[in-house]
């Protein structure tokens, strides 16, 4: 099965803001980066099956890109970054912090969710997915998602994960068998 995964468009949160979970807005430039979206997805169409996050910025995408049934689903959701969601990165301050930066693989923030938390959640949903009948689907999402199924998927290492992070509006492709 071909999963194709694509990243919600850019966000209009100041920049350096830690968000996961939030449903943040996306930019004003939206219709512009989302027509390049469907244009570039023409090459990977079509879809037996469409799923998205059900963060406005993934449904948004995927209703523009012409899936507005897009299946909604909680696992597909950002990262939950606890209680630093909507903070300045420079002014979640405590003795925590250098800790996570230094371990954020395995380290949840605190009433959040840790990388690998967030690959446990995403590697449910592709165990399930790969139980359907589907040969080509598409995932409207985020960078964690992303990373998550690229390393679900064994193109990318667990160590280096972040190196495989989708730009807004990217497009990266995955096989399940």
């Amino acid at each position: 099965m071909k999963v194709t995964l694509i990243r919600h468009t850019s966000v209009d949160v100041p920049q350096g803001t830690c968000y996961g979970h939030t449903d943040v807005p996306v930019k004003d430039t939206f219709p512009e980066e989302a027509a390049l979206v469907k244009a570039n997805l023409e090459a990977y169409t079509p879809f037996d099956k469409v799923y998205c996050s059900p963060l406005t910025r993934a449904v948004k995408l995927a209703t523009y890109c012409g899936y507005p049934d897009a299946q909604r689903d909680e696992r597909l959701k950002e990262i939950n970054m606890g209680d630093w969601e909507m903070q300045r990165y420079d002014e979640i301050t405590g003795s925590y912090v250098q800790e996570w930066f230094n371990n954020y693989l395995h380290l949840p923030t605190p009433n959040g969710e840790s990388f690998e938390i967030l690959l446990h959640r995403v590697s449910q949903f592709l165990d399930e997915l790969r139980q359907q009948p589907y040969q080509n689907v598409a995932i409207f999402a985020h960078g964690g998602i992303l990373i998550s199924a690229q390393v679900y998927a064994g193109n990318v290492s667990f160590d280096n994960a972040f190196s495989a992070l989708v730009p807004y509006g990217g497009i990266a492709q995955i096989e399940l068998t």
